[in-house]
């Protein structure tokens, strides 16, 4: 496994995904280029994102309505949802620890729903809080 670490948040790769750090986000995707995931983190000025902020900053940016569940991703509690859009099945994260909140979709073909689902699952339950020095 390799790990993947930003200023904010860390989680473990493994060695068939790739990872590029781009100005306001981050892309991991596997090298069969079935899909991937994006990473955009928010960070409050003060205090903390509770569950019923971090439900309504998802429903404000959904374009359509969503079922909503909740989930805990290592260190982060929040919800997801799955939906398909123009051809692609897409999955999406709104979860959050303290000040941070991170934004996670997964995109692929529609007809590659699925195929990654166990492997970005284990990617993502390994998402830790990185500890500010």
């Amino acid at each position: 496994m390799n790990i993947l670490e930003t200023d904010w948040w860390s989680m473990a790769l493994p060695p068939e995904w790739w990872a590029e750090l781009e100005d306001e986000s981050v892309l991991v995707g596997d090298r069969d280029d079935v899909g991937c995931l994006e990473f955009t983190t928010v960070h409050k000025e003060s205090g903390q994102f509770d569950a019923a902020e971090v439900q309504g900053i998802a429903e404000s940016e959904s374009e359509q309505p969503q079922d909503w569940k909740p989930v805990s991703l290592g260190d982060f509690k929040g919800i997801t949802s799955a939906f398909v859009e123009e051809g692609a099945a897409i999955r999406e994260w709104y979860i959050a620890n303290g000040a941070q909140l991170l934004f996670i979709s997964y995109s692929c073909d529609e007809d590659n729903r699925g195929m990654d689902d166990s492997a970005v699952n284990e990617i993502l339950d390994t998402l830790m809080l990185v500890k500010s020095q």
